[in-house]
């Protein structure tokens, strides 16, 4: 029988055992761990750099001048607009809260589900892997 390595999962979705298994990504279709954490992160912050700068040709592009075709003129870029608003706070809200697990050295699985796992289930108020904002933060990008 073989052992499962602490802090891995195995993805029923994906059937992958997954190093330090953090969730799987729907939009990319796979499974994010160990091996791609950090370049998640990269892709999240591109994906919001990309999105405010959208959003930013958006608002530029609308026409203020005050007439009877105000929306007709501006109707396709408001609607963008208010799209890519949507989007960029969905992305800063995931990005935001990902900074903010890898600062305490845990995973959205862990953290969602610690009363599941086996080695966090009796220890709610501590994490067993924390090591301090600065190391962790450390640990996870070098």
């Amino acid at each position: 029988v073989l052992q499962q390595p602490m802090r891995a999962k195995h993805c029923q979705l994906c059937q992958h055992c997954v190093r330090r298994y953090d969730h799987h990504c729907p939009w990319l279709e796979n499974c994010v761990g160990e091996r791609n954490h950090p370049l998640f992160i990269v892709y999240l912050s591109v994906q919001l750099v990309v999105l405010l700068w959208g959003g930013h040709v958006a608002w530029s592009g609308l026409y203020f001048e005050q007439s009877r075709e105000w929306l007709q003129h501006n109707i396709f870029l408001l609607v963008s607009f208010f799209l890519i608003f949507i989007f960029t706070i969905v992305v800063l809200l995931l990005l935001v809260s990902h900074l903010y697990l890898i600062s305490c050295n845990t995973t959205t699985w862990e953290f969602m589900s610690h009363h599941r796992i086996s080695y966090l289930r009796h220890s709610e108020l501590e994490n067993p892997f924390d090591q301090g904002i600065i190391l962790n933060l450390w640990r996870f990008f070098c």
